[in-house]
């Protein structure tokens, strides 16, 4: 429940910031909302390599998968790590 209001609390962020692209604010703040998005696609960028990374390679994230991370950032990592299964100790 708090996952799927968290993506869609990501999603207006993405709109807000996006929306800056097409009908700029004023000034001042046309530049705050620049930075902002281009430190949102570094750190979804990021947190999507590192992901990828760490992953064993006989499990690869598929498109979608790699998408849905990079547009919901942590709330789809966290719900991604729900449907995993748990790990065997040995």
């Amino acid at each position: 429940m708090l996952t799927n209001l968290g993506r869609l609390l990501m999603l207006c962020v993405w709109a807000f910031l996006l929306t800056n692209l097409f009908h700029p604010f004023p000034k001042p703040l046309k530049y705050f909302i620049d930075v902002a998005l281009f430190f949102m696609v570094v750190m979804h960028g990021l947190q999507l390599v590192l992901l990828k990374s760490t992953q064993p390679k006989d499990q690869p994230l598929g498109r979608l998968q790699e998408a849905k991370i990079f547009i919901f950032g942590v709330f789809e990592l966290l719900a991604w790590q729900k449907k995993q299964p748990p790990l065997k100790k040995k």
